[in-house]
């Protein structure tokens, strides 16, 4: 099997704009030496949070982006800031952007966004009994519409196209194994 890791060179920065930076790696090809010049986006890590209630409905909220000119039907989440970790940011998305907390959460995985130009990782949490707790307090560039509903219609969502945020979908996905290996019958022997 041939080589396939690029040999880097310079790393060069692009442009800070302030929830990610880009930058440019010179880079060889492993076969051959020829170059290339890569572009990439470094970002923070992020985290997203499927709050199940205690009657398993799904803690969620609606919100415009930009990107693709809509509003779309989301899970909690968010950046963990610089130090933070992962499960600390999790669990201050959820209140700050729902006013929900849980006292059972469980990691469901990590995934990298898209490691052809990123830099980072999504962590996927589960909060298990979540209840509202306090007020919902949003960043200044957030405008959210919280509401649950109940978790057997995410399947239909996600089909119908109605659910298609890549993050969020990636964490129903690792919800969907977990509930896979705790329902999966003991395997028989060859």
């Amino acid at each position: 099997m041939a080589e396939l890791e690029w040999r880097l060179g310079a790393r060069l920065p692009g442009h800070d704009y302030g929830i990610f930076k880009t930058a440019f790696v010179d880079a060889e090809h492993p076969g051959g030496g020829a170059a290339k010049r890569f572009s990439l986006i470094e970002c923070s890590d992020w985290v997203n949070i499927i709050a199940l209630t205690a009657v398993d409905r799904v803690v969620a909220l609606r919100q415009f982006r930009p990107g693709t000119r809509e509003v779309c039907l989301e899970i909690p989440g968010g950046m963990v800031d610089p130090g933070e970790d992962p499960r600390a940011a999790a669990e201050r998305e959820l209140l700050e952007e729902t006013g929900y907390t849980s006292t059972d959460w469980r990691r469901l995985g990590v995934v990298a966004p898209n490691p052809a130009i990123q830099n980072n990782h999504l962590h996927c949490y589960l909060a298990l009994d979540a209840r509202p707790t306090h007020a919902a307090r949003p960043d200044g560039g957030e405008v959210l519409d919280v509401f649950t509903l109940p978790l057997f219609d995410i399947q239909a969502k996600l089909r119908s196209g109605k659910l298609d945020h890549a993050l969020v979908v990636a964490a129903f996905g690792l919800l969907a194994l977990e509930l896979y290996e705790l329902k999966r019958p003991e395997p028989r022997g060859l």
